[in-house]
């Protein structure tokens, strides 16, 4: 098993059709003790169940930095140790440029990106006296292209910021050997989504994608478990792309 023991905290984990969901079955089946944490509508509780026994689901709101706080310390009282953090959180909203809002800016960025900080600022403590720890940040094609299929350029803007984020504390804290890295998921059937491909655009999206099918949830999960594993024990401050080879130029 590649995570055999190791606690791994996934945020915005609950949904069930989503990659954070996928990605903490993935990594139970690989051994690792999973806690999920999302907003108390999510129900984390019901969706660590679903895992099986040993593992936890913590109400938590990324956005709040305390939130972020109380939840490591949750993890940290029950299994004494934080290993990885997916930092998978994050809201869309498809919109154009001239019509985004500052509550539009401030609601976009502040899921994926502010909670990109302070999720990880929760953990750090845990993985800097451990001297180890894997975290896994959640971007998006949407970073590298510039606008997505769906989401609006602050969406964008914010997953782009996620991977100057993570870089830098690849950067920072390489030498804790505390490693740092970006997975950025092209188009993937998840919840989020569901519903809004218009089908006379749908064939177009697809002759787009060298490998010609929408992505599912686990062929995420099955990248991030990877680089949260040791089979990526030196890699740090990458990007991993999981997008059916859109961006081949």
């Amino acid at each position: 098993m590649l995570l055999k023991d190791k606690v791994a905290v996934i945020t915005g984990g609950a949904g069930i059709n989503g990659l954070g969901f996928a990605t903490a079955r993935m990594m139970a089946e690989q051994g690792a003790r999973v806690v999920i944490l999302d907003l108390a509508a999510a129900d984390p509780q019901a969706a660590a169940a679903r895992l099986g026994e040993g593992h936890m689901g913590v109400v938590a709101n990324v956005t709040d930095k305390a939130s972020c706080e109380a939840a490591a310390a949750a993890v940290q009282d029950r299994y004494g140790r934080i290993d990885i953090l997916v930092n998978n959180a994050g809201v869309t909203q498809p919109a154009k440029f001239l019509d985004i809002t500052g509550a539009d800016y401030d609601r976009i960025l502040d899921v994926s990106l502010r909670g990109t900080l302070y999720a990880s600022q929760a953990v750090l403590p845990a993985m800097l006296a451990q001297k180890s720890g894997a975290i896994v940040c959640i971007s998006s094609v949407s970073a590298q292209r510039g606008g997505g299929i769906l989401g609006g350029p602050h969406y964008s803007a914010a997953k782009a910021g996620v991977l100057g984020l993570a870089r830098a504390m690849a950067r920072e804290y390489g030498g804790s050997n505390i490693r740092v890295n970006c997975v950025t998921p092209g188009l993937i059937a998840t919840d989020i989504n569901k519903g809004k491909i218009p089908e006379d655009k749908r064939q177009g999206i697809l002759d787009g994608i060298p490998l010609a099918r929408i992505g599912e949830p686990a062929d995420v999960a099955g990248c991030v478990v990877f680089l949260a594993s040791d089979l990526a024990r030196y890699c740090t401050g990458v990007t991993l792309d999981v997008n059916g080879g859109m961006l081949i130029h």
